[in-house]
């Protein structure tokens, strides 16, 4: 069983961690609010979404929107700005209020009744490596049935535990599940 990379590039191969490329795909599923939150529309549609139930409410708090009652009403009526840290913080609670939202159903979605979903594992590049220490790596894909350790780590941000379960998951790809730590790119059969 091969070890985890511990000085990935040395050599010229380039790739993002395979558990990085799975939060992308999973944000793209989930959707949400395309404008940027530099436009006013897209800012306005951010407050809606965090400030229209009492729940929502209370999820962007604990997210780390924590303004006052008059602040925010000021941002909605659109007398004041945010500034540029608040911004930062009234995005990073929509998407952790989004995911936490999105999550129960992209659960169901991926698993789909215990048939699961097919992944497809695109290798890391090697076109920067030297010809002796390119390794043969070919294109994969994996059936992963079992979606709620990595669904549940994304809903809550925790990078360290979606490593781990993606890990997890690629390991049934036998002895070479280490050539695939890395990837240039991982998509979803949905």
């Amino acid at each position: 069983m091969p070890e985890r990379t511990r000085e990935f590039g040395k050599y010229g191969a380039q790739g993002v961690k395979g558990h990085e490329l799975v939060a992308r795909r999973l944000d793209e599923l989930a959707g949400g609010i395309v404008t940027p939150i530099t436009v006013k529309r897209g800012l306005m549609a951010r407050l809606h979404y965090l400030t229209r139930t009492p729940h929502s409410r209370a999820a962007a708090r604990d997210a780390g929107l924590t303004v006052t009652d008059r602040t925010l009403k000021a941002w909605l009526d659109g007398r004041r700005s945010p500034s540029r840290k608040n911004l930062e913080r009234i995005e990073t609670a929509y998407r952790t209020v989004r995911r936490a939202n999105v999550a129960p159903y992209l659960l169901r979605r991926l698993n789909a009744q215990g048939r699961g979903t097919r992944v497809e594992i695109h290798p890391l590049n090697q076109s920067q490596v030297s010809r002796p220490r390119q390794r043969v790596l070919e294109f994969r894909t994996l059936n992963i049935r079992h979606w709620d350790q990595i669904v549940d780590a994304w809903a809550r941000g925790d990078d360290a535990a979606l490593d781990t379960a993606w890990v997890d998951q690629i390991v049934d790809l036998g002895s070479q599940w280490g050539q695939y730590e890395y990837c240039t790119n991982i998509g979803f059969a949905i």
